[in-house]
């Protein structure tokens, strides 16, 4: 299977979901928000671009499986094949007009990722990456950054919205690196994170109680942009394993160090 070739079609779909969510953004009603748990929220939104974009990935992979956000879908997972889908990362900055949100979608073979798309609405940047055949926004090619001190470097981070057990943790570690960097930003949108990693635009990225469809897309346009990802104490599968520290490579060790000097204890 070509899967660059097979990337730029999910790219086109990608596009198409982002299209209609741009339209209802523009006369959104905050009143049609539902709450899936506590400070989850999900709309009509994220509802009809899942079923959008699993209609359309069906056509063109039909025998694949889902593991989608917003469960739109009765088809489950394969043995193969995988779609994993965010209709909408960003749900909350969309309900209040901040213009940070995207459509992401990844494909995985077995345990392997092989083609990830994210669509950043507001600034129409499409990133998308196939394995071993390079990452490009806009189809132009991306690379991680070229920084290897700390010190020299941005980060970026998502805030936990429950399960704050480990908070303290996390904290020490935010602590640490305001201290150490150039500065920590919050997007609000994982996916984007990733995106923004690989084209150097932020220098490395953390987070923890995250999703698959989260971070799937996310983290093939990293590893093809010549950056690396890991779980918070490197052993496991970042993609399932809902913790994520991803780099342009050079500074993974100072991350991980700062990471593993605070976390879990």
């Amino acid at each position: 299977m070509d899967f660059n070739h097979l990337s730029l079609q999910v790219a086109d779909i990608a596009r198409r979901a982002g299209q209609f969510i741009r339209q209802e953004a523009a006369n959104f009603d905050r009143g049609r928000v539902e709450n899936k748990g506590l400070h989850d929220m999900v709309s009509y939104v994220d509802q009809q671009s899942e079923r959008q974009l699993v209609a359309e990935l069906s056509a063109l992979l039909p025998k694949a499986g889902f593991i989608t956000e917003e469960g739109t879908t009765t088809i489950g997972r394969t043995e193969e094949f995988n779609w994993i889908i965010d209709p909408l990362d960003g749900t909350t900055n969309f309900i209040h007009g901040q213009p940070a949100y995207c459509v992401s979608v990844a494909l995985i073979q077995r345990d392997t990722l092989v083609v990830g798309v994210v669509y950043e609405i507001n600034l129409d940047e499409c990133f998308r990456a196939a394995r071993g055949a390079g990452a490009f926004c806009n189809e132009k090619p991306i690379r991680v950054s070229s920084a290897d001190d700390l010190h020299d470097s941005l980060l970026a981070t998502g805030f936990p919205y429950y399960k704050f057990d480990q908070l303290d943790n996390y904290l020490k570690i935010l602590a640490s690196f305001m201290q150490n960097t150039h500065g920590l930003r919050r997007v609000g949108s994982a996916a984007l994170d990733l995106a923004y990693v690989a084209a150097g635009r932020f220098d490395g990225y953390f987070e923890f109680n995250i999703n698959s469809y989260d971070v799937a897309a996310g983290i093939l346009l990293v590893l093809e942009a010549g950056g690396r990802v890991t779980q918070f104490l490197e052993d496991g599968d970042p993609i399932f394993g809902r913790e994520v520290v991803a780099s342009n490579g050079a500074l993974h060790p100072a991350m991980m160090a700062t990471v593993k000097e605070y976390w879990g204890k």
